[in-house]
């Protein structure tokens, strides 16, 4: 290879690829020392070295250098190949760098294609994949649709760089909201936390550091068309809005709105609230699978349990019971504990020993007893519950099996006892007595009956309804037709 050119090259890789002049020289040597040594043996000592100013390339082999021509004919290969390489490994690293700065940062591509629910998504000159983890359920993508998500995962893969999309991080969420909202982008509003289950709900907590700027009024929008944006863009994903506090006294009603809390109780050691509400409003305070009382205590960072107040009285005294039949335990040490929210054996079992010592006066060695049997009757409670679902299962199939096998009730009009046929007038006269009969039962069952009966009931009153009277009045006027 000519000096020169071995020298344009170089610099032009280092200006257009940003790729360190050195670092390409030094890669050429160690190039051509590798392809010096499959002519010259494994066991050849090699030098080769490149003039930085001129290009000129030697080689030194077992003490004696070689012949330009032939440095020059294993040299030029050597270098195209090591440029070309360092070329892809430079564009390589160019996009690590940029995706890298954008990671849970907003994009927008375009859908290229979607193959067993992996979409490709175009990012300007760069392929990113959206895989089906994560995808909001129930969306669905088509080729030249436009998408935004947060890029969640940038990593090389040989030579090529691999970038993954997200649209169920809470990230999105963010992003969306410093989009659609001017005071969250100029910083007058704060996103303090999120809590999110993709495709469903949502709950952001806000602040303000304007007093005369209302945080969530202001994330609302007019009409509430700022909030509505940013559900249609998350398939129509219920968002709540809450006003952000340093006390969770206040933060934790507050998270698990609508519904209303009379009383937050803390229980620091443990990181547990427990949170009293009326008996009208358990089931919205929990929400839907427990969805409500779930994304509140994700986004409050205290485990919260909801529970009316009759309902603590009872776990208290059911606590207090079961702590007492403790070896080693005291009557104040078990209303401490409970105080303290402890008010299972699986809560007692992980209690700091330090902590116990502390509460009771305790020693280790007692500590260390108490907790122990605190264990046993924890992993003993699980096995006795794991053993009642189970039989609770296999009672459920016994039954759903009975009820597959049993026969079909009978129609209570089909055991109607039908008189006995004769003559051809006699069968006409069945007939209208089987219509009488039916009229007949009809009207006792509107007079004596709330239409709820049970079918075997109804079927039992059939069989014991006298069959000669309807028929025989049949037969009556037959005789009498019969004699006109």
């Amino acid at each position: 290879m000519n000096p020169s050119e071995l020298l344009r090259l170089v610099d032009s890789l280092h200006r257009e690829k940003n790729i360190d002049s050195e670092i390409v020289f030094s890669a050429i040597e160690s190039a051509l020392v590798t392809a010096v040594r499959r002519f010259s043996g494994e066991e050849s000592e090699i030098q080769v070295s490149i003039n930085r100013d001129s290009g000129d390339i030697t080689a030194v082999v077992d003490g004696q250098e070689l012949d330009q021509a032939e440095i020059g004919r294993i040299g030029a290969q050597t270098a195209k190949q090591v440029i070309i390489q360092k070329i892809k490994e430079a564009e390589r690293d160019s996009l690590l760098d940029e995706f890298h700065d954008q990671v849970g940062q907003l994009v927008t591509g375009t859908v290229q294609r979607s193959d067993r629910g992996v979409t490709t998504v175009q990012l300007g000159n760069m392929e990113a994949i959206l895989p089906r983890g994560e995808q909001i359920s129930g969306e669905s993508y088509h080729n030249g649709d436009r998408i935004r998500a947060v890029v969640y995962e940038v990593k090389a893969s040989g030579n090529r760089v691999k970038v993954i999309l997200s649209r169920t991080k809470p990230q999105l969420v963010q992003r969306l909201f410093e989009q659609e909202i001017p005071e969250i982008a100029e910083g007058v509003i704060e996103i303090k936390a999120i809590s999110r289950e993709p495709g469903h709900r949502s709950k952001v907590a806000v602040s303000s550091s304007d007093q005369r700027v209302d945080c969530v009024g202001a994330c609302v929008g007019v009409r509430g068309n700022r909030i509505k944006n940013i559900t249609s863009e998350l398939a129509g994903e219920r968002i709540d809005i809450v006003r952000w506090s340093d006390d969770p006294m206040a933060l934790i009603p507050a998270a698990l709105q609508p519904a209303e809390v009379e009383q937050v109780l803390l229980c620091d050691m443990i990181g547990r609230a427990i949170v009293l509400v009326k008996d009208d409003q358990l089931s919205q305070a929990i929400g839907k699978y427990g969805q409500n009382v779930r994304l509140g205590s994700k986004l409050v960072g205290w485990d919260i349990e909801i529970m009316t107040a009759g309902e603590l009285e009872e776990q208290i005294d059911r606590a207090v019971g079961a702590f007492m039949e403790l070896e080693g335990m005291t009557d104040e040490l078990a209303q401490r504990l409970v105080e303290q929210g402890y008010l299972s054996y699986d809560d007692l079992s992980v209690i700091e020993p330090d902590a116990l010592m502390e509460m009771g006066g305790m020693t280790a060695e007692q500590v260390d007893a108490i907790v122990e049997q605190a264990d046993e009757k924890a992993e003993e409670a699980e096995r006795v519950a794991e053993e009642q679902k189970r039989l609770k299962k296999e009672r459920e199939q016994a039954e759903q099996l009975a009820a597959s096998q049993a026969p079909a009730p009978t129609p209570a009009a089909a055991v109607v006892e039908e008189p006995p046929a004769a003559t051809e007038p006699e069968e006409t006269s069945e007939a209208e007595g089987e219509q009488q009969s039916g009229s007949d039962a009809s009207e006792g069952e509107d007079d004596g009956s709330d239409g709820n009966e049970p079918v075997a009931e109804q079927v039992g009153q059939a069989e014991t309804m006298p069959t000669g009277s309807a028929p025989e009045e049949a037969m009556d006027k037959n005789d009498a037709t019969d004699r006109n």
